[in-house]
């Protein structure tokens, strides 16, 4: 039998803190760490290991990124799962920069809950936070004009690793290529979005549901 998976839960509202814990232990996972902020998060995750963590994105002190910088920079590897509501345009791009797993909306449903939570403890990247509309939207970008070209498949599996905020040589780990030629499909992707910089060509990218 499987044991259930235990995972830490960051949230500044204590009663937010009571529904997840509640929500998760009907659902067979187990809240083994509690905080009501990255720091307190952090010093509890020192003592005890979990199988994921669980945080809001904005929390006073210790925000969820900050907290997930934290963790990545004393190499803690543990997979985070931010909680969101999308309202800063720019967000998912820095959380993925910063080693994000993946995101949930707030009022997802418990079941996509649980399904996040298994994903992203079986080694899993939600690399796809922005497939709804109402979310895609938050993420215009402000130049919609069109590729100056197609995207073959190599290309879009490195414009999705770049939303993953993942580096050349972890792309080219990932996609068992040399650190050049990712280098050079980077080069090619940015001259077909006509953008300057890898954060712009994911917006746009997202944008143009290229991604």
């Amino acid at each position: 039998m499987t044991a259930p998976l235990r995972i830490a839960l960051a949230d500044d509202q204590a009663l937010v803190r009571a529904g997840l814990r509640a929500l998760l232990q009907n659902l067979g996972i187990i809240v083994a760490i509690e905080a009501e902020d990255g720091h307190g998060l952090l010093d509890k995750l020192a003592a005890s290991p979990v199988d994921v963590v669980l945080s809001d994105v904005r929390m006073p002190g210790l925000d969820g990124i900050a907290l997930l910088r934290a963790l990545r920079e004393r190499g803690d590897a543990t997979p985070v799962l931010l909680l969101t509501t999308f309202d800063d345009s720019e967000l998912l791009l820095h959380a993925r920069e910063a080693g994000a797993q993946g995101f949930l909306l707030k009022d997802a449903a418990p079941e996509d809950l649980r399904d996040a939570i298994v994903r992203v403890a079986s080694g899993d990247s939600l690399l796809q936070p922005v497939s709804t509309d109402p979310v895609r939207a938050r993420y215009r970008f402000h130049d919609e004009a069109p590729p100056s070209d197609t995207f073959n498949e190599r290309e879009v599996a490195i414009l999705r690793l770049l939303a993953g905020g993942y580096s050349n040589k972890e792309i080219a780990r990932t996609l068992f290529l040399a650190e050049g030629t990712v280098k050079n499909y980077v080069s090619a992707i940015l001259d077909k979005l006509g953008t300057r910089d890898r954060t712009r060509a994911v917006l746009k990218a997202i944008t143009l549901r290229v991604i």
